[in-house]
């Protein structure tokens, strides 16, 4: 479990929060996002490109209730781009491009 998953767990007093639920399109850990703005980042044979964070939307409240939008600040993911198109699977390779 990625910090952030954590982090809405806790705000939302459960055991679980699933990633769709607080709107997350892709989940991957262990890349510094921050070092790649601005760059690209390779997932199996498609390419993004990182562009900035993505705060979190009031919507945050409804799916965590009370305090869930401040929980979640700093930790409402990042903008990117498809650059180059096509499926990713779980298990693929994540790295700088």
């Amino acid at each position: 479990m990625n910090p952030s998953q954590n982090l809405c767990n806790r705000a939302a007093g459960r055991r679980t929060v699933a990633p769709d639920a607080v709107r997350r399109n892709l989940v991957i850990s262990g890349v510094n996002l921050l070092a790649l703005r601005n760059s690209a980042l390779r997932i199996g044979a498609i390419t993004l490109e990182i562009h900035g964070p993505c705060p979190p939307c009031s919507r945050i409240e409804i799916v965590l209730g009370h305090g869930g939008y401040n929980a979640m600040r700093g930790h409402g993911g990042w903008y990117a781009s498809v650059v180059t198109p096509g499926q990713i699977f779980l298990g693929d390779v994540v790295r700088p491009d």
